[in-house]
């Protein structure tokens, strides 16, 4: 085990030499002496790891025995780093000056933070928020997952409409900031969901046991995007749907859970039917497939729900306790400052 520092930087890497040639010099350059850097490699078939040995000798090489997606990869890395905080970082990110230090000194002024992001921009449209965070995270009462700055495909411009520090629901593992600790109290992320809204699991469970997610608009990235999976790839497709109906299974309290599967069977109906409309049939069967999936392991998902019977909260900060499909498809509210601040716990 290395020496403990504050602060540790791990970007998790698989096949992803041209963005480590790309983005990782201002990692470096920009996060500081005191931070340590880690690159950990999911069984890169490419020369990612020679490239980093030969241009970055101070930055740290973990090399995972295989390529087991997001959640398994920084698993497995980050039971090697010891450090007070951790910041998960896409290996497709551009930082900016000053990033590191405002969401630590946020963290730091209070122990109930667990996990904070930091504002999530294009980078290749850097006037507008990026796909995946924007400016914070949050779902809806069947939860569908959305942003400030971005509600399904429609993304907002940056006006500096949401530069507010703000408790969120969840935070974006482009750009997740952690404390060391409580990640692996928490068990790190669930294996089983392999890649997407595994971050969205493990903040909501954070939330459960009392701990706060929030946005800081003092810290600016900008995301690529899609550097693994395309957006419009159908197994991205396979594992949002998938991984959202497991983890409303594992967290959501008691009560309505059922009646809410049921609203989602039909709600991703729709949604796959739309597909097809438009000719998608790859991503609507992708939907049916995560669909079949989620009831085929619904006993494992249903044991983990169990494991977590010491759950202090039972409702949570964070959650729209309305329908977004209905807001933003029938209502047209396509503007997260256009849903009503009331309607939100």
């Amino acid at each position: 085990m290395e020496e403990k520092r504050r602060v540790a930087i791990i970007i998790l890497n698989w096949n992803g030499k041209k963005f480590l040639e790309q983005f990782l010099p201002k990692v470096c350059e920009y996060s500081g002496a005191a931070v340590s850097v880690v690159v950990a490699d999911n069984a890169s078939t490419d020369d990612s790891v020679p490239y980093l040995e030969k241009n970055f000798p101070t930055v740290r090489v973990i090399r995972n025995a295989e390529n087991g997606g997001f959640a398994y990869g920084y698993n497995a890395s980050l039971k090697h780093i010891n450090a007070e905080y951790y910041i998960l970082l896409n290996s497709d990110v551009e930082v900016t000056k000053n990033w590191v230090e405002p969401i630590i000194t946020l963290m730091e002024s209070d122990a109930t933070i667990g996990a904070v992001q930091p504002k999530i921009k294009s980078f290749s449209n850097p006037g507008y928020f990026e796909y995946a965070g924007a400016a914070g995270g949050f779902i809806d009462v069947y939860g569908y997952p959305f942003c400030r700055g971005r509600i399904f495909d429609t993304i907002e411009k940056d006006e500096n409409q949401y530069n507010d520090e703000k408790e969120i629901f969840w935070a974006t593992g482009a750009c997740l900031f952690i404390r060391a600790p409580l990640y692996h109290e928490l068990g790190g992320f669930d294996e089983d969901l392999f890649s997407h809204q595994e971050e969205i699991d493990l903040c909501w469970r954070m939330k459960l046991q009392g701990y706060k997610v929030l946005f800081c608009p003092l810290s600016e990235v900008m995301h690529y995007g899609g550097g693994t999976l395309s957006k419009s790839n159908p197994f991205k497709t396979y594992l949002n749907f998938r991984n959202n109906l497991i983890i409303l299974c594992k967290n959501h309290p008691s009560g309505t859970l059922f009646f809410k599967i049921i609203v989602r069977m039909v709600l991703d109906g729709i949604a796959a039917f739309r597909f097809l409309l438009m000719g998608d049939r790859k991503d609507a069967f992708a939907i049916l497939r995560g669909h079949l999936h989620f009831y085929r392991s619904l006993p494992r998902t249903l044991r983990k729900r169990k494991a977590l019977k010491d759950i202090k909260l039972k409702t949570v900060s964070g959650i729209y306790k309305r329908s977004i499909v209905k807001k933003y498809f029938l209502e047209r509210k396509t503007r997260f400052s256009e849903l009503n601040s009331n309607d939100f716990s």
